[in-house]
């Protein structure tokens, strides 16, 4: 049984052609890919043209470095006059270090959606109800701060909390509509 030179030749040729294929990376622009060797970190590489060593680098993880906004679920709070407050808000973050997202969190927005539900809480729970209406700014701050400063683990930037929505109950609304005077006849 004679294998043909023609056809040794091809294959060798696809061969080589996988290798081409599995060593040239082309990052795109606002992204960052974690690259691991035999199952460990090895390196980040940056947007353009990178060279990876086939069957024994692997791409583990994949980052946009954009801006992010996170939609962080309503919840209610409960002001320190014991009031209820339903409050709905979003989340603008961006990923500042691959190999922390990649590494230091098993879900890095769960953890952020998690904390910023919590931080917020605490916030409204430390005010009244009129001046939860009132100080807004200062409670979009308080939030980005104290989640900014857990998330530099988790290679992620904080960049802005802002209140969508603060809802009271229906009682409380209809008691502040007949006490509010009446701006159209």
């Amino acid at each position: 049984m004679e294998i043909s030179f023609g056809l040794v030749a091809l294959v060798v040729f696809l061969i080589a052609l996988v290798f081409v294929f599995k060593t040239i990376n082309v990052v795109p622009q606002q992204h960052a890919w974690v690259v691991e060797r035999l199952g460990k970190y090895h390196a980040t590489l940056a947007p353009g043209l990178n060279i990876v060593v086939p069957f024994i680098d692997r791409i583990a993880y994949k980052h946009s470095l954009k801006e992010i906004p996170l939609d962080v679920p309503p919840q209610v709070c409960i002001t320190r006059d014991n009031t209820q407050l339903q409050v709905d808000g979003i989340l603008y973050f961006q990923v500042t270090d691959a190999m922390r997202a990649s590494y230091g969190s098993s879900n890095y927005i769960q953890a952020i959606t998690q904390l910023a539900q919590t931080t917020l809480r605490s916030v409204i729970g430390k005010m009244e109800l009129d001046k939860t209406f009132e100080e807004r700014d200062h409670i979009n701050t308080t939030i980005v701060n104290a989640i900014d400063e857990s998330a530099a683990n988790w290679g992620v930037k904080v960049l802005r909390y802002e209140i969508k929505d603060l809802t009271p109950p229906s009682e409380i609304l209809h008691a502040m509509q007949r006490n509010s005077p009446l701006l159209y006849n």
